[in-house]
This record gives structure tokens, C-alpha cells and sequence, in this order.
């Protein structure tokens, strides 16, 4: 009889929306002009590499959807609309809680993972002047928003991270694209 290995649940240690956000022609029209938004990051001393514009749920934030408004807003001064589920990756994480431990208030770190909800979705506005939060008040480093092609070449032109994503877009762009399709539903 074989042994089945158990595997245990890791705990969930931090949750974040990131929005895959398109902007281009309407529906109907050819998909090709789609752009992707990302933001180009660069830390003093790292090559820079690109993410898509969201970040951590914080305890105000009802849902995972109102994490990536609140998230879009501040980070680009921008509004979404057609806001879709269309990957989640799953990494280990460390974090430390808002609380400190009673050994002499030392902060105590949660190890577990962090699950990352990506979402399509389609820009509404977009006023960079109106950014706001964290990365503009407080930037460790320069957050560029830039625009690429929606397209695989367009996606391989850049270090987008996490790989995951990279991999998952290069691999479903059609599909990507669908979420956006007037007759989805």
C-alpha cells in the first residue's frame, strides 16, 4: 500500500487586485491598437522591471474589487470600468501584522502566502495629475506609467512581474481579450 503524502494549507498572509488594464478601440472595432497600462518601476541600484497598476487589500476595502478601485485611483488617478476575474497566483509570503507580539513589542512575522487577484479590465479616465497615496507621496524609486501593445510582442518587449503573469498573458492573449468581448454577458 503506498503512503499519499499530506499536504498542509498554508495560510493566506496577503491579498491583492491588479488590474490587466486595457485601453484602445471599442468593442467591434479590431483588437489590435489595444494598449496595456503598466508601470515601469525602478529602485535605486535594481534593473527596472514593469507591474500592472494595483496593490495590498487594506482593512478598509470590502472586496477584492473595491482593492483594485481604490488601487487604480490612487495609482493612476484613473477609473475602470468592465472589471473582470481572469488569474490568481499564489506565492510565499512574509508578513508582518499590524500588532506587535508582548516580548517587548517586537514585530512577529506571518509566514504564508500571498494571492494575487488579476483582473481585466478597461480604462474609463485616467488623470495622472489626481495620483495620489504611498507611491506618489512616498517613492522608493520612480513608478512610470507607460503604455505597450496589447500583443504578445508587446508583452515580451518588457520585464513584466511576476512571471506568472507574463506567462499566463503570453500564453491566453485571445482569451484575455474575450473577457472584454460585448458578448460575454
Amino acid at each position: 500500500m503506498r503512503q499519499m503524502s499530506r499536504m498542509t494549507e498554508r495560510p493566506v498572509v496577503k491579498r491583492t487586485a491588479r488590474a490587466i488594464l486595457l485601453d484602445g478601440p471599442t468593442p467591434g472595432e479590431p483588437d489590435a491598437a489595444l494598449e496595456m497600462i503598466v508601470i515601469k518601476r525602478t529602485k535605486p541600484g535594481e534593473e527596472p522591471y514593469w507591474i500592472t497598476p494595483g496593490g495590498g487589500m487594506e482593512p478598509g476595502d470590502p472586496t477584492v474589487v473595491a482593492a483594485l478601485h481604490r488601487e487604480v485611483d490612487e495609482e493612476l488617478g484613473a477609473k475602470v470600468v468592465d472589471v473582470v476575474p481572469a488569474f490568481v497566483d499564489t506565492v510565499s509570503h512574509s508578513a508582518l501584522p499590524h500588532g506587535l507580539n508582548g516580548m517587548g513589542g517586537t514585530p512577529v512575522a506571518a509566514h504564508g502566502v500571498k494571492v494575487q487577484h488579476f483582473f481585466v479590465c478597461r480604462l474609463a479616465s485616467m488623470d495622472l495629475a489626481q495620483r495620489h497615496g504611498p507611491e506618489v507621496d512616498e517613492p522608493r524609486g520612480t513608478y512610470e506609467v507607460i503604455r505597450i501593445p496589447f500583443t504578445r510582442a508587446g508583452i515580451a518587449s518588457v520585464r513584466l512581474v511576476p512571471p506568472s503573469l507574463r506567462a499566463y498573458l503570453d500564453a491566453n492573449i485571445e482569451g484575455v481579450r474575450a473577457l472584454l468581448a460585448p458578448d460575454l454577458g
